[in-house]
């Protein structure tokens, strides 16, 4: 398989590293934080602002798309890029998690699942075959394999099952790479509405595994044997506490390839991002910048914190000073939290260009660290000076 990932500089004393991954849409530095569009769209923000951001990729995801506006008319718009005028990389979730989070009366196979939609509760059907089709509809840059993420807490048996229908899933899925890498190339017809066939769509192994390190190696090297050209640690961040998560990663990544991406879902605060990053991770994606700014809690350098308080109801300094975002160079406290309190849209638009800027800048940041041979003493830093805050709103 082509090479598709660089490593351009690892740290001496960690596993931290800095690389180009090239796709279709455009090649992406990482580490890399990815906002999260989970139906076409990053909430409150435009494609433009994002590209003002810096943002490299975003998420698009499969289950919530097929479901609306369904896959037929992304396809008749040419696709997801087109249909919401992003012109960098996309990936997408193949829709495995959302089953396993969202949908309701579940029925899990040895071909796929079979759920009760979420929206309408419509009986639906989620498989490896239908996730590849979608995605391959989507047309996004990276595809993620259709796997079975776990819950937490589980026993070994269930951890079991889901490794093997994870393995099996993720075989059908390479599979159809293989086949539709066969056929001749597909430009697309928009008299029909027939999309392209995207012959550079990376597919992404997914390894699970819990809290067992057998079972996590097992699927790993299983996975590494099917020669994916990316690879995402799964069935973390999903209720279990933080030093879990990251023995869960620490389980992972010793067999996964160095020349290829590793990419942890649905992960994580600033320091969280920091320390997988120490353990050799490049890719993350996650809902808490966009979701918490339009709760009203702000990020920063330090911590966090809510900004409906009443501490800050005559509050005229910016959201984080020095902070270079649209937000802070405009806005006060006073009257964002004034936003907030009146119900206005705008405070959700700036609470979240401002959380996205943290992040994105953040592990901009990072990866100006490593290639100076820096990262372990910005990293101890800024762990050390950032606080988890847990402020309650205060009415006043």
């Amino acid at each position: 398989m082509k090479r598709v990932f660089q490593v351009e500089a690892t740290d001496a004393n960690s596993g931290a590293r800095a690389g180009k991954l090239q796709t279709e849409h455009g090649v992406i530095e990482t580490p890399v934080f990815m906002p999260v569009g989970t139906q076409g769209t990053v909430k409150c923000m435009t494609p433009d602002e994002l590209r003002q951001l810096g943002a490299q990729i975003i998420l698009g995801n499969t289950y919530h798309l097929m479901i609306r506006p369904g896959l037929e008319l992304i396809g008749k718009a040419g696709g997801l890029h087109k249909f919401m005028n992003w012109d960098k990389p996309i990936l997408t979730d193949s829709g495995g998690f959302q089953v396993f989070s969202l949908a309701k009366l579940r029925k899990i196979t040895a071909t796929g699942v079979e759920f009760q939609s979420h929206v309408d509760g419509a009986t639906l059907r989620l498989g490896p075959t239908e996730a590849m089709e979608a995605q391959r509809i989507l047309g996004s840059d990276i595809a993620m394999a259709f796997d079975e993420c776990p819950p937490w807490p589980c026993d070994r048996e269930y951890a079991c099952r889901s490794v093997d229908l994870t393995l099996k899933w993720a075989a059908r899925c390479r599979e159809s790479v293989v086949e539709r890498a066969s056929r001749p190339f597909n430009s697309g017809n928009e008299r029909t509405g027939e999309t392209p066939v995207p012959l550079g769509q990376l597919l992404f192994g997914i390894v699970q595994g819990s809290v067992f390190p057998d079972l996590r190696e097992k699927c790993a090297r299983e996975l590494v044997a099917m020669d994916f050209p990316g690879y995402a640690i799964g069935g973390v961040s999903v209720g279990e506490p933080e030093a879990e998560m990251f023995r869960q990663v620490e389980m992972s990544v010793p067999h996964l390839p160095a020349d290829k991406p590793r990419y942890v879902m649905g992960v994580g605060t600033p320091p969280q991002m920091l320390e997988m990053i120490a353990r050799g991770v490049d890719m993350f994606d996650c809902v808490l910048p966009t979701r918490s700014g339009r709760n009203g809690r702000v990020f920063t350098q330090t911590g966090n914190y809510a900004i409906k308080n009443a501490a800050y109801r005559e509050d005229f300094g910016p959201l984080e000073e020095g902070c270079e975002c649209y937000a802070c160079r405009n806005f006060t406290r006073a009257y964002i939290r004034h936003l907030f309190w009146a119900n206005e849209i705008l405070g959700l638009r700036l609470m979240t260009g401002h959380n996205l800027h943290l992040f994105l800048g953040l592990l901009r940041r990072v990866r100006v660290a490593i290639v100076a041979g820096e990262f372990d003493e910005f990293r101890r830093e800024f762990v050390a000076r950032y606080q988890e805050k847990t402020e309650t709103d205060e009415i006043i």
